[in-house]
């Protein structure tokens, strides 16, 4: 079955602000476990990033969608793209502390995870830490997570939790 989608524009800049929003309405929709939440980051002459929200069930939609509205959020049908980055997904509160490659994909709806700039794929045994922030993005209609070596042969998500804003020192 073709998830419903919705896309909200709440005219935020700031991607964490958007994975605070995203998972704070998540909650306050009481989003059934299936649910995906994604963020889309939009560039054209107003940059900003938006949310999108999909669930298998029409009523969960519509209520979704009216109560979104009724809050004052700009809500429209579908995704703005098809590489949204997943903030909500199924098995995504499972992914916490240090879990092996097959670990992670057996507890989550993650497709496949890709080792930057490595040409094959990591070994299923190999740890990755998780450091509690794993946002896999979309890519061809796959749940993909972009991991990078670490200390030790381990890897970890390529997304830190908290990004140094560019500049900080000046």
């Amino acid at each position: 079955m073709t998830p419903h989608t919705l896309t909200v524009d709440p005219g935020l800049r700031d991607l964490r602000a958007a994975d605070h929003l995203l998972l704070r309405l998540a909650a306050e929709l009481a989003l059934p476990e299936g649910a995906f939440g994604c963020t889309h980051l939009v560039r054209d002459d107003r940059p900003r990033v938006v949310l999108s929200v999909a669930v298998d069930s029409p009523a969960v939609h519509g209520a979704a969608r009216a109560w979104l509205a009724a809050q004052g959020y700009e809500v429209a049908a579908g995704v703005p793209d098809d590489a949204g980055r997943a903030v909500l997904y199924p098995g995504s509160d499972a992914l916490t502390g240090t879990l092996t490659v097959a670990e992670l994909l057996s507890r989550s709806a993650i497709d496949r995870v890709t080792v930057l700039g490595a040409g094959e794929p990591p070994a299923p045994g190999t740890a990755v830490l998780t450091r509690d922030h794993v946002r896999p993005q979309w890519q061809d209609g796959e749940l993909v997570l972009a991991v990078m070596p670490a200390v030790g042969g381990t890897l970890c998500p390529f997304e830190v939790p908290d990004p140094t804003p560019c500049c900080a020192d000046h």
